[in-house]
């Protein structure tokens, strides 16, 4: 960990491993100052209400707070339900919630050019594709059975 960067734990659940760092580097830059916490759904849900109006916990939550600071807010029990409806385990969709929130902070909206950017540094940093699993081995054999047919 370095001094620009920090991740708090706010649940009592382990997470998964990932290249939050070098993420972080790679989209905003090694002199941006970001910190990433994980919190409860009670925490999420108060803090979507307060910025959004929305009285509901959500997966991601992304604050620029200068020109070269922002937080992240990620719900991992949220992000945990969500995954499936993605086709994505939960450190996977983790991942790629965590650049979408960091592309956010670099000032993109929701927009094609910022889809091709998710999907550019998903498929770097977890070689998948915005929806689909990759390493479902059931789920390959039922596509290369049906590759075989054609």
């Amino acid at each position: 960990m370095t001094e620009d960067f920090s991740i708090t734990n706010k649940t009592k659940g382990k997470l998964p491993s990932l290249p939050f760092l070098q993420i972080k580097e790679d989209i905003l830059g090694k002199k941006y100052s970001l910190s990433i916490a994980f919190v409860k759904e009670t925490e999420s849900k108060e803090l979507n209400n307060k910025y959004r109006n929305k009285n509901n916990p959500t997966n991601i939550l992304s604050f620029s707070l200068h020109k070269n600071t922002g937080e992240l807010v990620l719900c991992p029990a949220v992000v945990k339900r969500e995954a499936k409806n993605f086709e994505k385990t939960f450190p996977k969709f983790l991942g790629f919630l965590v650049i979408h929130g960091m592309l956010h902070l670099k000032g993109y909206d929701h927009s094609s050019r910022m889809e091709r950017l998710e999907k550019k540094y998903d498929q770097k940093y977890f070689g998948g594709h915005r929806r689909g699993i990759d390493d479902d081995t059931s789920r390959r054999r039922r596509i290369l059975k049906r590759r075989k047919k054609s």
